[in-house]
């Protein structure tokens, strides 16, 4: 991503779609064991995938009128993008299983990792494989992608923060080429800034469901045993009881405050809680700091073509995973105070 945005310097830059590429390499090298590019088939494929995930499905919202995503097209779309995902994840199988495949690469992907537990007698099919790497690709770069977006484009919006969390990565990074992971745990400003953008913008604003085990009471309300429940944290992140100014991006709110991510303050759960909290919580959040720290440190970011940041259009895209409806385009230039 950085040397892509380095080759558009002064050009304007699509940076969803450049934080969308990196959340999807970071998860093909660490699930199936190798990057993919923008003009390779199987980007169009993933891409296709996550814009489905964001569509409109009549059948989401009122079952009994599902026929009608025949005639939107929806349907057809989803089916040809089935088939080419199913033959996609196979034909990633079939490279790991290849006795000539080049390299020693073993145990380095979560391919692998489920083929050894197959080798060792576990009833591990090739739809399971699928199913987990489908599980990862729709939870993991989707939402990280998402949340970098959003918050990227707030940060454009509120220029005194932009320039808060600059000079504070500048300040502590110095003449480091990069930020790396070990530098994170001092980015506390930025931390901060990623905390209120997950509870702005929640990338999943409906938690997985949970079921209840048995009959209960909420506030006076009998919840019978089996039931599905939803929470809804796009609700509970703009909850006026809870929070001042909610609408407002503030990210000094979190300053000294121990309200968190992790499932431990139900105020802020984007991620969910419990035993079933998202497993991929650390993985995510490290892509999403270490990405928005390094697009921080390494860049100067200006509007293009005379654009005001009061012009940003921050629509949501209807979807499992929420995304800005229109792509956050910008002007990069690289920070004059590196050492080259």
């Amino acid at each position: 991503m950085i040397r892509s945005i380095y080759s558009q310097q002064n050009l304007e830059v699509n940076l969803s779609e450049e934080v969308m590429l990196l959340a999807n390499n970071i998860t093909c090298r660490t699930s199936l064991g190798k990057r993919y590019y923008s003009g390779e088939g199987a980007t169009r494929i993933l891409k296709e995938t996550q814009a489905l995930f964001m569509g409109f499905f009549f059948a989401d919202y009122v079952p009994t009128l599902g026929w009608l995503d025949k005639f939107t097209g929806m349907r057809e779309r989803l089916e040809e993008n089935f088939r080419e995902l199913d033959g996609f994840f196979q034909r990633v199988i079939d490279e790991h299983l290849d006795p000539l495949r080049k390299g020693d690469t073993r145990d380095e992907d979560v391919v692998e990792a489920l083929l050894d537990l197959r080798r060792w007698g576990r009833d591990v099919s090739d739809e399971h494989i699928k199913g987990v790497l489908m599980n990862i690709f729709v939870a993991g770069s989707d939402t990280s992608s998402a949340t970098l977006d959003w918050t990227m484009a707030e940060l454009m919006r509120n220029p005194e923060v932009m320039r808060k969390a600059q000079n504070e990565v500048r300040r502590i990074i110095r003449n480091k080429e990069k930020v790396v992971e070990s530098d994170l745990d001092q980015l506390h400003y930025m931390k901060s800034i990623v905390k209120e953008s997950l509870r702005l913008h929640s990338p999943v604003p409906l938690l997985v469901q949970r079921e209840t085990i048995q009959h209960f009471k909420i506030n006076g309300y009998d919840i019978p045993a089996k039931t599905r429940l939803l929470i809804n944290m796009w609700t509970i992140g703009k909850d006026g009881d809870v929070w001042e100014n909610p609408e407002e991006f503030y990210p000094e709110r979190f300053i000294d405050s121990s309200v968190d991510f992790r499932g431990q303050h139900f105020e802020l759960i984007p991620f969910g809680a419990g035993r079933r909290i998202c497993p991929g919580l650390n993985s995510g959040m490290l892509v999403v700091e270490l990405a928005l720290a390094n697009l921080l440190y390494l860049f100067d970011w200006e509007m293009p073509n005379g654009m005001t940041k009061n012009e940003i259009n921050m629509s949501e895209s209807p979807g499992v995973t929420v995304h800005r409806r229109f792509p956050l385009r910008l002007q990069a230039k690289r920070f004059s105070g590196l050492q080259k």
